[in-house]
């Protein structure tokens, strides 16, 4: 079950048709869909999120939780919709595009894609970009 939650104003209008791509992305990659909660904040939300869990001092527009066995993926994905806006902006891309490719960068670490290489992010971006066009 895929669930949103918000702690910002944001609210997705398309959360049906979200769920369902990510649900069919999951089924794609080979796994099965366990309890999945997408948390919208800020940037101070996420901010805390990182020190406390992470002890990074830093921004960062997505941090994830994985909670997956085996092949069944469960996690908590927290984005900050303010790093999300800036991203889009500096990347030249939609708000929504940009929201989505972080929403499913973070289902694609559960699905064992790494982005700490070159190589490896190179796979990364091919995917998400690839998963992006199947919403369309």
């Amino acid at each position: 079950m895929i669930s949103f939650n918000y702690e910002t104003d944001l609210q997705l209008d398309n959360e049906e048709d979200l769920s369902q791509w990510i649900s069919s992305t999951i089924t794609e990659e080979g796994f099965s869909e366990g309890e999945i909660n997408y948390i919208f904040c800020d940037d101070a939300y996420l901010l805390d999120l990182n020190i406390e869990f992470l002890d990074h001092d830093t921004l960062t527009d997505i941090i994830s939780f994985d909670y997956t066995l085996g092949k069944l993926i469960n996690g908590d994905i927290y984005i900050s919709v303010e790093r999300v806006r800036e991203n889009a902006a500096d990347f030249e891309v939609t708000f929504d595009n940009e929201l989505s490719r972080v929403m499913i960068h973070g289902i694609l670490h559960y699905c064992g894609y790494k982005d700490k290489t070159e190589d490896e992010e190179a796979i990364m971006r091919s995917k998400e970009n690839y998963y992006i066009g199947q919403l369309a």
